[in-house]
């Protein structure tokens, strides 16, 4: 651990028992990149660290180094002071060590107490799996963490807050000393949030380690006992939360002050663009109308379950409504597809990048211009040179951080695969814009650089539609903001009505 210059030994030494885990100057290069330099870490028995960065900063790496799926290439992992290696993600298991990630992995047509176990069921006689025992014991796995589900239910049939409790449910399966929660509360309500905050108390009472991950500031002060800050793939501090502001956490993480989160703008609203009557869908939302102008960023606030994402992917031609009437630019348009949209230069920027929003197998180039191969080729011929230069000018202008545009999104960072999906749909040109959660999951610099880029479009007359689940973005961003509950339009503010309190009054039907 380092020790910050108003740290005294004895101050270390106070909350620092023996750790559980420890990384000690760990390297880990990939081709044109080194994630991470001479990193270390520890983990302590019945205490919170909170791991913050940028994105790129290499916390994900260390996730998957702690996890068997990456393995270092120098340095080396302690377990109560034991050097271990972790081959695989099964020995790592076996060692205590489980994960919570932020993109859930979870089979979709397995039920939910087969996911929970999967790997490593109980078993009865000759072997086979006792498939009620299993069911048993995801319920009260389930139950201790608050989950009303019933874990014969398949996968499939849940939202994504379930599905992300279940994955909750998986890792806590195994008799884990070490529990790293990666972005855990990304998708969660705020009464799931509490819950889940319960469970990291209890999680302590046992004397567990518990590593940390979130871009919420407000997490990191409430739950984590210590933090360790990298950037850039090296550690730059870490110590006793207590003993550090919100602002040096910050200034360790990018190098430098951020003051101003959101930017002023110049808010020149121009002609009405797009206007929604009376979209329905049967089970999903009812009676969604509004209206949109060039140069406005109209924002939707709502609880999980409200339906905003529902209708913006009925908006976008990914499912279709039961009634309802789309008019853009004073024309009617017919939307029975995403194809249709793009073309009537609508594009929708989803909540799960990592499924909808990209193909991570394929290198970023290739991404950026899928939608635009028209401008890209001649004759039915793609051009490299083309599509490289699509894709540099719109990944440029997001500073989007890669060793090249040759580098599969899989291996990108969350907040650079947001750019990526981003970069992808403005290389379009559109006239609308619906971006889904487009801060989820990234840092507070690329957050900053998002709402930046956001303005900057919006000022040269591009209109924005914005879900977030975050009210200081919606505050801050929006010129009106939509709130939805149970589907339905719950309220409409602007100005001085916008307001947080005004926000969950109408979300949460007060």
């Amino acid at each position: 651990m380092l020790m910050q210059p108003d740290q005294t030994s004895e101050q270390v030494s106070a909350t620092s028992a023996a750790p559980i885990l420890s990384l000690n100057r760990v390297t880990k290069v990939f081709p044109g990149v080194t994630a991470l330099s001479e990193v270390s870490l520890e983990l302590f028995p019945g205490r919170v660290t909170a791991l913050v960065g940028e994105n790129g900063a290499g916390k994900s790496t260390v996730v998957k180094i702690l996890t068997g799926i990456y393995q270092a290439d120098g340095g080396q992992i302690e377990i109560d002071g034991q050097p271990v290696r972790f081959p695989t993600a099964q020995d790592a298991g076996d060692a205590g060590v489980t994960a919570i990630h932020q993109e859930t992995v979870l089979f979709d047509e397995l039920s939910v107490a087969e996911n929970v176990f999967l790997g490593h069921a109980p078993r009865g006689r000759f072997g086979l799996i006792d498939t009620a025992a299993m069911v048993e014991k995801a319920r009260d796995i389930l139950t201790g963490i608050g989950a009303e589900i019933d874990p014969r239910t398949k996968l499939k049939e849940l939202g994504i807050a379930n599905k992300h409790l279940v994955a909750i449910a998986r890792a806590l399966s195994i008799d884990a000393r070490v529990v790293i929660m990666d972005e855990p509360t990304a998708a969660l309500s705020q009464k799931e949030i509490e819950e889940l905050y319960e469970l990291v108390e209890e999680l302590k009472g046992q004397g567990k380690a518990i590593l940390f991950i979130s871009h919420k500031f407000d997490e990191i002060f409430r739950i984590a006992d210590n933090y360790t800050v990298f950037r850039d793939g090296a550690l730059v501090g870490s110590g006793a939360i207590e003993d550090v502001t919100e602002a040096q956490l910050v200034k360790m993480m990018v190098g430098r002050d951020v003051s101003q989160i959101f930017p002023e703008r110049d808010r020149n609203v121009g002609d009405e663009i797009l206007k929604v009557e009376g979209y329905e869908h049967p089970t999903e939302f009812a009676d969604i109308s509004f209206t949109l102008r060039k140069g406005e960023i109209l924002g939707f606030y709502g609880l999980v379950g409200a339906g905003r994402s529902e209708f913006m992917q009925a908006l976008f031609g990914i499912t279709r409504p039961s009634s309802g009437a789309v008019t853009i630019d004073g024309k009617r348009a017919d939307i029975r597809s995403p194809a249709d949209a793009v073309g009537r230069g609508i594009v929708y920027v989803p909540e799960d990048r990592g499924k909808q929003g990209a193909i991570t197998a394929l290198p970023i180039f290739q991404n950026v211009t899928l939608p635009s191969l028209g401008r890209t080729s001649k004759n039915g011929f793609l051009r490299l040179a083309e599509e490289f230069k699509l894709a540099r000018e719109y990944t440029e202008r997001l500073d989007l951080r890669a060793a090249s545009l040759d580098t599969d999104v899989g291996n990108l960072s969350g907040g650079n695969q947001q750019k990526v999906v981003i970069a992808k749909w403005l290389a379009t040109q559109p006239k609308v814009i619906i971006l889904d959660e487009p801060t989820k999951g990234i840092d507070i610099g690329s957050k900053a650089a998002v709402h930046e880029f956001m303005a900057e479009l919006a000022a040269q007359g591009l209109a924005v539609i914005m879900v977030s689940s975050e009210i200081p973005e919606v505050l801050g961003m929006s010129d009106r903001v939509i709130v939805m509950r149970e589907g339905r339009i719950a309220a409409e503010v602007s100005g001085v009505d916008m307001t947080p309190e005004t926000l969950v009054r109408h979300a949460a039907g007060i």
